[in-house]
Parts: C-alpha cells; structure tokens; sequence
C-alpha cells in the first residue's frame, strides 16, 4: 500500500466517490485542464470527463449558487473554493440558500454539496490566501464544518461529507497538503462525521486542537512528555456540530484544558470550547482554561506570518500554563 499525503487523500476520496456514484460532479476555478491550483483534482477531468469534472469563471457566489441547484436537483456537487479569502462572495449562497433548503421546504429537499476550502497560513502567500474563517461558518446553522488534519482523516472524511444529505464546508489546512504521508487503503470506509478524535491520551491535561495545529500541539507534547506531563490530544475533526461528550470526558479526567487555534483569538472557536467546558465541567477543572491562538488582527504577510501562528513553544506556554495550580 501507498503511503499518501494529505492533497492525495482528497483526490483519491473524490475519485472514488466519482467512480461509485454518477451524481458526485466536481467544479470549481480551475480544477478541470489544470487539476487545480493545489492540484487536489490532477487527472480527473480526464478520467471522468468535463461534464463531470468542470472548470468555472472566477466567480464564488456563482460556483455556490450552482451547487445549491445541483444539489436541489439530485446532484452532488463537490464545488473548490480556490483559496479561502475568496469564500465570502458565496456567504450569501451558502447562508440563505445551502443552509437552509431542508428547513425552507419543510424536508421536501436537501442540499447535500461539499464546498472544499483550502485555508489557513503558512504557505507564504499573499494577502485573502491565509484566513482561519471556521468560527464563522460554524456559526451558520444548517452547515457543518469538517477540518481534516491527516491524510487518512482527509481521506475518510470527505468520502463521508460527500455522502452527507446535508452541506458541507470542508476546511483543508494547507500547510500540511504535503507534510506528513500515511498509508491510507482506498476502500471506500468513511469516517464519522460529528465526533472528535482522540490522537493521544494522557492523564494530566486536555489539549484540544483541529486542523493545521494538530502538528505544533503533538511535537509539544512530545517535548512536555520528556518532563514526564502526559498529555491528552483531542482533534476535534468536526467543528460544528461539535462533539461535547469527548472534550468534556476528557476533561472530567483530567482536570485541566488548553484549546489551540490558529485563528484570531476573540470569539472563535475555542472560546466556545471552553465556554461548554465552563459551563458543564467546571467543578472538574483544578486550574483556568488555557488558550493558544492567533491574534485579533489580519493575518501578516510571509515575513510575519510564523509570528502569528501558534508555535511549538507556544503551545508548550500554554499546555503548562494549563498545569499551574
């Protein structure tokens, strides 16, 4: 078996979903002739064809509207935002449509669409390429969000989005398209959506993280487990809806929390991870909840950008700022 990298896990999920179900259409800027800008979609058009795999004008509210009509209709489209900077001009769609159509018909239809965006920092790009938007989204009900944070996880979890009779906004951390190869059987086995993962388990602190940020949160921990501080790391996986049960079973355990985000750090999604953890495990806390996360400003240009994100060492400050009684 093959190891693959993470870009490789999407393509293999969407080729295999082509293959079993003639619905699954693929669209978006460029991911026809060109196999898209990551290459997340390289030879697909020409295995499927252009009906099937199709290039579209540089227009997001159009490539999101379309998707919603495909979907309404018994489609499932799988539609590439090229970057997330250029999501907003869909919000509208997405929002007042996508999220909508099973409430707004009673049930009558569903909007079962995928809309994959690579997000997030670190690949030195320029300015609308290196956003961290999930709180936002996540905010939206009728919309779940999925953040892969592995191969195998990526792999898995759009074979599962894709078959979701509802929409999808699937987050892909850039940075890590290429880092890390795993291998990864093409067997069609989808994971579940709507539960977190647990990478490592330990007894002296909850370390919650998704996306991008799972790599800094494990090297830390593999450094603070050299002191002898076991660590519990939890990838949530599904931002919303979001899976309680694991974190807070975690932390009843544990005692202590640290969240770990790349996003700006006012109202995110680690604010509300440790507003639930406040409000239903509070009395299992021995320490305050620790967050370690971007800052409330837009995301540098490539000089700057690692000052901006979480670093390993920050996320070791945070984990023992965690373990201070």
């Amino acid at each position: 078996m093959a190891a693959i990298t993470l870009i490789e896990g999407v393509t293999r999920a969407l080729a295999h979903e082509m293959e079993r179900d003639e619905r699954v259409i693929v669209l978006g800027e460029d991911v026809g002739v060109n196999g898209g800008v990551f290459r997340a979609t390289a030879g697909l058009q020409q295995r499927f064809g252009d009906q099937r795999v199709q290039d579209t004008p540089l227009a997001e509210a159009m490539i999101a509207g379309l998707s919603v009509g495909m979907a309404a209709q018994g489609m499932r489209p799988v539609a590439e935002i090229q970057f997330e900077g250029f999501v907003y001009p869909a919000v509208d769609q997405i929002v007042n449509h996508a999220a909508r159509l099973r409430t707004r018909t009673r049930g009558r239809l569903t909007c079962p669409m995928v809309l994959r965006v690579p997000y997030g920092g670190g690949i030195h790009a320029p300015e609308h390429h290196s956003d961290s938007p999930e709180a936002m989204f996540a905010h939206m009900p009728g919309i779940r969000v999925v953040i892969p944070s592995s191969p195998a996880r990526a792999y898995g979890l759009l074979l599962a989005a894709i078959r979701s009779p509802d929409p999808v906004v699937f987050f892909e951390p850039k940075r890590i398209y290429r880092l890390q190869k795993q291998e990864v059987p093409d067997d069609g086995e989808a994971l579940p959506l709507d539960v977190c993962y647990t990478l490592r388990e330990g007894e002296d602190v909850t370390v919650v993280t998704w996306g991008a940020m799972t790599w800094e949160t494990l090297k830390a921990a593999d450094q603070l487990a050299d002191d002898g501080i076991s660590c519990e790391i939890i990838d949530v996986a599904t931002i919303s809806p979001l899976d309680h049960e694991t974190i807070l079973e975690s932390v009843e355990r544990t005692g202590r929390l640290c969240i770990v985000q790349e996003a700006p750090r006012s109202f995110g999604v680690a604010s509300e991870i440790a507003a639930v953890v406040a409000e239903q495990a509070l009395y299992s806390l021995r320490t305050p909840i620790s967050r370690v996360t971007g800052y409330d400003t837009i995301m540098p240009l490539f000089r700057l950008e690692t000052e901006y994100m979480p670093s390993v060492q920050r996320v070791v400050d945070g984990i023992r700022a965690a373990l201070e009684e």
